[in-house]
């Protein structure tokens, strides 16, 4: 059907194209594997078997079929990975704020931009390829239609991101007002948090799984700095991140629990106060061009129209 659409000359470039790009990918991805292949052989022959490998016969083979697909996963994503640790880091910390905190989740995410990369090169070959002569206007729609598909995820991950963090920002208020009232009341911050989440998982479901997945960290034995830091990277929020400070702190040097949340909490209103009345001092400006596009004419039109329609009559009236 698309060699009837297009034509056989026509799609012949683009499947010359297609197959050699596919062979160096196939080459290259062999070398790779065969390469990962030989260090995991050697990292297990390093080490003895566990007991539990040894119990469990089946769970060899099962693990082998799942490292397979995760060495699958690992050398297609690899041409989009971070090299350094500070980029994979500020990569797992993006993806850790949009709500995917898997290991796999940076390999996935590259994974994902790489398909996506070949997906729309390929419509953008079967859009501007056939039919037309090569020329500068077919390169530039290739290429824009190909930069859209590579910047595509990136952008779908931006999104979820920020309405991760506003919803997060949204609802901190009410979190920490409660903790407060739970601690003042004279639970403990494990105690508090889990309260906080009892009572705002219904409608409060991103930091109320937050809270928990921290006071789960705790009960595992985790250091409680560690916990708190961990909870503001995750979230992104800076008022999440001053509050995980200040109980660090609070924590370190032995002082109230409850007054450090009370002084955050007036800090943070105080701050919220300080937004809604820049954002009410920029709504005159903001207001100005809809005034100037869309209600000023209909304003003028009304007001002058009758005025010109007079004036044009009297001009074409004969003396």
């Amino acid at each position: 059907m698309l060699f009837a659409a297009f034509g056989i000359e026509d799609m012949i470039p683009v499947l010359v194209f297609a197959g050699i790009v596919a062979a160096i990918w196939a080459v290259l991805s062999m070398i790779s594997n065969r390469n990962s292949q030989a260090q995991d052989r050697l990292s297990r022959l390093n080490r003895l078997p566990s007991l539990a490998d040894m119990d469990d016969p089946t769970k060899a083979g099962t693990n082998g079929k799942l490292q397979g697909l995760t060495d699958a996963v690992k050398s297609i994503s690899k041409p989009l990975m971070p090299q350094t640790a500070g980029e994979q880091d500020a990569l797992k910390n993006k993806l850790a704020n949009a709500g995917f905190r898997s290991e796999t989740a940076p390999m996935v995410y590259s994974g994902i931009r790489l398909v996506s990369l070949a997906v729309f090169f390929l419509i953008a070959l079967a859009i501007f390829v056939p039919g037309r002569p090569f020329g500068w206007k077919m390169l530039q729609g290739i290429v824009i239609l190909t930069g859209l598909g590579f910047y595509l995820p990136s952008m779908i991950l931006w999104y979820l991101r920020s309405k991760r963090m506003e919803e997060i920002f949204l609802t901190l208020p009410d979190a920490l007002d409660l903790l407060v009232v739970c601690v003042e009341s004279g639970l403990g911050l494990d105690a508090a948090m889990r309260k906080v989440c009892d009572e705002m998982g219904s409608h409060a479901k991103t930091i109320a799984e937050e809270f928990n997945l921290a006071n789960f960290q705790l009960q595992m034995g985790r250091p409680r700095r560690e916990v708190l830091h961990d909870l503001g990277v995750r979230t992104g929020v800076d008022d999440v991140k001053s509050l995980a400070a200040i109980l660090i702190q609070a924590d370190r040097f032995g002082s109230s629990i409850a007054q450090a949340l009370r002084v955050q909490s007036d800090a943070m209103r105080t701050r919220r106060k300080q937004i809604a009345e820049e954002k009410a001092a920029k709504t005159a400006v903001q207001l100005l061009f809809p005034l100037i596009l869309f209600i000023f004419p209909g304003i003028f039109v009304v007001l002058v129209g009758p005025a010109a329609i007079n004036i044009m009559e009297h001009l074409l009236k004969k003396p």
